[in-house]
């Protein structure tokens, strides 16, 4: 039994466009839905989502029946919730609230085992390591993970070129919604001042040959934030998805019998 190669990974570093979808519904029929759909990649969002750790595990093992990575979005930076996770068999996070240099490379030893990091062993009892079943597994798991930090506040925009010097970041993804909070324009990611800003993040981070990424649940701002840089690009939600196709159906029902 072989460790599984972290495929988001490669292709990022390839510098390829992979396309995902945000996964808020903890029932693990959706992730499964959502998984034969033909994203490249899925986020279990735990810090916005209902999920415990045992949903999470439930949508791991549903998504990897399938070909598509599943990435998890922990509810923090906190070094035992990264671990529980990595030990679920968690390859790929996307971290939020990184506003240092400091706070990255902590998450880089968070996520490694010694003496890269402080990763804790309990690989006798971690779904990751197939229960000590795959040969090596302590000395190569740091090679597959993946460590995504969100940018999402003007303190990280500011702090951005040392935490992309920091070794063992694989990419930035860029919040719009927290970082036009952060600017005064809350509720308007798409405020000229903002844009500009998303923009230079992208740019600089894929100038510093780490992965680029933001959430674009409008597809008339996919194109230039691809533009720009981004080649992890999120393109909806499954709560989103299935909320306004439900309103649509229903309006479309009433129309018709308004019109009749």
């Amino acid at each position: 039994m072989e460790l599984p190669v972290n495929r988001l990974k490669q292709a990022l570093a390839a510098g390829r466009a992979q396309y995902g979808l945000w996964l808020g519904l903890p029932d693990a029929a959706c992730a499964e839905i959502c998984a034969v759909a033909g994203f490249d990649w899925l986020v279990i969002d735990t810090e916005h989502g209902p999920f415990d750790l045992p949903a999470v595990l439930s949508h791991l093992r549903t998504i990897a029946a399938y070909d598509v990575p599943a990435v998890v979005r922990p509810v923090s930076d906190d070094r035992n919730v990264l671990k529980q996770l990595l030990d679920t068999g968690v390859q790929t996070l996307v971290v939020p609230m990184v506003e240092s240099p400091e706070q990255a490379g902590e998450l880089v030893r968070s996520v490694r085992y010694p003496p890269a990091g402080v990763r804790g062993l309990g690989t006798a009892l971690a779904r990751a390591a197939r229960w000590n079943r795959i040969p090596g597994y302590l000395h190569k798991a740091n090679e597959q993970i993946c460590l995504i930090v969100q940018v999402e506040t003007l303190r990280a925009v500011q702090a951005l070129p040392g935490i992309l010097e920091v070794e063992g970041i694989d990419g930035v993804f860029v919040g719009p919604s927290d970082l036009s909070a952060s600017m005064g324009h809350i509720g308007n990611a798409r405020h000229p001042d903002v844009v500009k800003v998303i923009r230079e993040v992208l740019h600089n981070t894929r100038a510093a040959g780490k992965a680029a990424g933001i959430l674009a649940l409008d597809p008339a701002h996919i194109q230039d934030y691809q533009d720009n840089g981004a080649n992890m690009i999120g393109i909806g939600t499954d709560t989103l998805l299935l909320a306004n196709s439900a309103q649509q159906l229903a309006e479309s029902v009433r129309d018709e019998k308004n019109q009749g």
